[in-house]
């Protein structure tokens, strides 16, 4: 599962995050849960923000899903590192995997205290909606390479 704060508001990035969800579902089952974006945010610092945004993440982090926030200062991976965790992972009896990509100002101190561990994309920045389509990539990028699809070139 993926969690993410607020819906996709280009109708492009959602058009391939789409295309992406459906070629997933080939190899797991895959879903994007949205948290609702956050109202009258005007008068709140970002710490506020990212307090609120956590409390609405937190029902949905669970004991039976190892938890992976997607976080600039985390782990970085190759397509071919991220293949191998994720085989890893499925291998060792982990049942769920939950990837959680915070809103513009981050995570909550709770939220940040609790994963599995943290998972970096790039160093580059990416607004946490473009983030969405390159993760789904990466992610079906990373079922090819373990069934030996062709997708994957190196």
């Amino acid at each position: 599962m993926l969690l993410v704060s607020g819906k996709t508001e280009s109708v492009w990035l959602q058009q391939g995050i789409d295309v992406y969800i459906q070629r997933l579902k080939h190899y797991i089952p895959f879903e994007i849960k949205v948290i609702p974006d956050l109202k009258h945010t005007k008068n709140l610092t970002s710490e506020e923000q990212k307090e609120e945004e956590g409390k609405l993440i937190l029902p949905h982090m669970n004991e039976k899903s190892d938890v992976y926030l997607l976080d600039e200062g985390g782990r970085e991976f190759s397509s071919k590192e991220l293949s191998v965790f994720l085989e890893k992972k499925m291998t060792t009896g982990c049942r769920e995997l939950t990837f959680i990509i915070g809103g513009p100002f981050g995570f909550s101190r709770k939220i940040d205290e609790t994963p599995a561990g943290k998972i970096s994309l790039s160093r580059l920045t990416f607004s946490h909606q473009m983030v969405r389509l390159l993760f789904v990539e990466q992610l079906y990028r990373a079922f090819t390479i373990l069934r030996g699809e062709p997708y994957h070139h190196q």
